[in-house]
């Protein structure tokens, strides 16, 4: 590898990216990585962590409200947005500074600029050409707006961590996990918020009961769900405020902000990906195998650019991976079967395994246990809120082939079943395991009645 400057250079210096970057080095390769923005990509400075915190804050109304029920008397409560915002700051910078560090104790050179791909060994950055043995493509995705009349009023969530003020009313567009978890924050922070989905149901692609049991939690805290709801303008009024035309559904309304969140396409314009033999696919994901090779010799790619599944601790497993294929001697592909994942919405979800749906596709006859129950902690406090959990069983293995959940602590609770999930578990083994009382992870062992 002599031949070259660098035996991998890494362009994107996201959670993947940096984790490629730091494992290769340690096998002693020479490594380079190149970030033309903050170092720790869309989850440590745009995404899971900050978005992560801002959820903590919007919990404390209703704790606030709870404590009553359990003796306590609170004065009234202040809630500054700008202390909020600027503590959140602070974290980040503090872990963009961790990330850096890692890369430097490990060896890799870091660059602060835009690289692109020039041939198959070679990178141009600013200005200057570098060659590697291999180049790995980790530079993550960006939000997706509609071309739609007006729509440079609206933010996404990258602006919506650095608003200046918390608005007053907010129509948060979109009905996935990120429209949903900005709706409860926005919600619980004190925004009157509205949710315009064009589908039939929010956060398509989960399991219908979660579905279905999220968005009546959701109106149930005062969030307005609007569905088969498509935004046709918005429109700058005098007094800075927007007011919203629906194509069909809803009357035109007025907020103080609008947030797109209708989903994220992959960073590969100006790559130079395309002239150097990579394959794209049609929404200009790099095409990869199971191995995050692309089409062209000697390049890869790994996490959301790939298209494949969009979660940090996925992009982090393939660039691990890739770094021990490249380097160690040991070809190691990933599986991206059975992935935990949790929607932060509020309440929370989490999820393993194949929905109900996927599961009849999949297998002659499945089996559903599902309960949904008030939590302990509800019947003090006196809030309306229900929890639901869901296992679905191939009725041939009885093998638990999915689980699901709603409710407080969710993604936390899940984290644990997707062990028994990833390892084969059945329901047998399930109920064989005794549960702890009281808490609501125990209903997944107790459950003993069908319920189709």
């Amino acid at each position: 590898m002599a031949d070259f400057d660098y035996d991998l250079f890494v362009i994107g210096a996201g959670s993947g990216g940096v984790r490629a970057a730091r494992i290769a080095a340690g096998f002693g390769a020479r490594v380079a990585i190149a970030e033309n923005s903050r170092v720790g990509g869309t989850c440590v400075i745009r995404g899971c962590i900050p978005k992560k915190l801002l959820v903590y804050a919007a919990h404390f109304r209703e704790d606030f409200e709870d404590a009553a029920g359990y003796g306590w008397t609170l004065p009234d409560a202040e809630f500054s947005w700008a202390r909020l915002i600027a503590n959140k700051n602070a974290e980040i910078a503090r872990l963009e500074g961790i990330y850096v560090g890692l890369l430097e104790r490990a060896g890799a050179k870091l660059f602060r600029g835009t690289a692109r791909v020039v041939g198959p060994n070679a990178v141009e950055l600013d200005g200057r050409r570098i060659t590697a043995k291999y180049i790995l493509i980790a530079t993550g995705g960006h939000p997706w707006a509609p071309h739609l009349p007006g729509m440079e009023h609206a933010i996404s969530s990258n602006e919506a961590f650095e608003l200046s003020a918390l608005p007053r009313r907010i129509l948060v567009v979109g009905g996935g996990y990120i429209a949903l978890e900005f709706a409860g924050i926005f919600n619980g922070l004190g925004s009157a918020v509205t949710v315009s989905y064009r589908g039939e149901q929010v956060l398509r692609g989960f399991d219908d009961d979660v579905r279905r049991h999220l968005a009546a939690e959701m109106t149930k805290k005062g969030i307005r769900i609007l569905v088969h709801s498509a935004l046709e303008r918005i429109e700058r009024l005098a007094d800075g405020s927007l007011r919203v035309r629906f194509v069909a559904g809803a009357e035109p309304a007025v907020f103080d902000a609008v947030m797109h969140a209708t989903g994220r396409i992959p960073n590969t314009r100006d790559l130079g990906l395309e002239t150097a033999g990579v394959e794209l696919g049609l929404e200009g994901e790099v095409l990869v195998d199971k191995f995050s090779a692309s089409s062209a010799p000697g390049i890869y790619a790994i996490g959301d650019v790939t298209g494949r599944i969009n979660l940090t601790p996925v992009a982090i497993r393939e660039g691990h991976a890739l770094a021990l294929s490249l380097f160690s001697g040991q070809p190691t592909p990933v599986d991206h079967m059975d992935v935990p994942t949790a929607v932060f919405s509020q309440p929370p979800v989490g999820t393993v395994g194949l929905t109900e749906a996927e599961a009849k596709k999949n297998f002659d006859v499945v089996d559903v246990y599902m309960a949904s129950f008030r939590p302990l902690k509800a019947t003090l406090s006196g809030r309306d809120e229900r929890t639901l959990i869901k296992l679905v069983v191939d009725a041939a293995t009885q093998r638990v082939v999915g689980t699901h959940m709603v409710g407080p602590d969710a993604p936390e609770i899940i984290q644990g079943i997707g062990i028994a999930v990833k390892a084969g578990l059945t329901k047998a083994q399930f109920d064989a395991t005794i549960g702890i009382h009281p808490t609501a992870a125990e209903e997944f062992v107790t459950l003993r009645e069908k319920t189709r």
